[in-house]
Formats: C-alpha cells, structure tokens, sequence
C-alpha cells in the first residue's frame, strides 16, 4: 500500500479533506504547504518521513517500527 493509499484511508476515518490537511501540515511545520504540493508528494511516494509523522499525528495516529520477527529462528 502506498502512502497516499494509507494517508486518503485515515483521512476518510477521520473525516478530514486533503486541503485541511494541508492547511494544518503547514500550521505543524510552520511553513506554508500548499494543497497541490501535498497532492503530488502524495502521488509521487515521496513524502518525508517527518512529513509522514506530522500527518500521522495531526489525524490523531501515531507511527511505530516492530522488529519482523526471524522466520528461521527456532522457538522453544
């Protein structure tokens, strides 16, 4: 799944439009992110991480990193 796949599902659940999105991105970096910016970083994959993470709590979620675990190690 991409980033913008994952980033329309959860401004689905929250009900919230890409264009408010942007305008709280920008509030949260402090810097101006236009709609049409976001729109193609999204379409191209090419979010930063931090950007990622600023969306991801501005929709109230947060990002985790689980360690996968060895298929090839024996459990006892």
């Amino acid at each position: 799944m991409t980033s913008k796949e994952r980033v329309k599902i959860l401004l689905a659940k929250e009900d919230i439009t890409l264009k408010d999105l942007a305008s709280m991105l920008s509030k949260k970096m402090s810097k101006r992110i236009p709609l049409q910016t976001l729109s193609n970083k999204l379409s191209r994959n090419s979010l930063k991480l931090q950007e990622f993470e600023y969306i991801a709590e501005i929709l109230g979620y947060e990002l985790k990193v689980i360690k996968i675990p060895d298929k090839n190690s024996q459990t006892d």
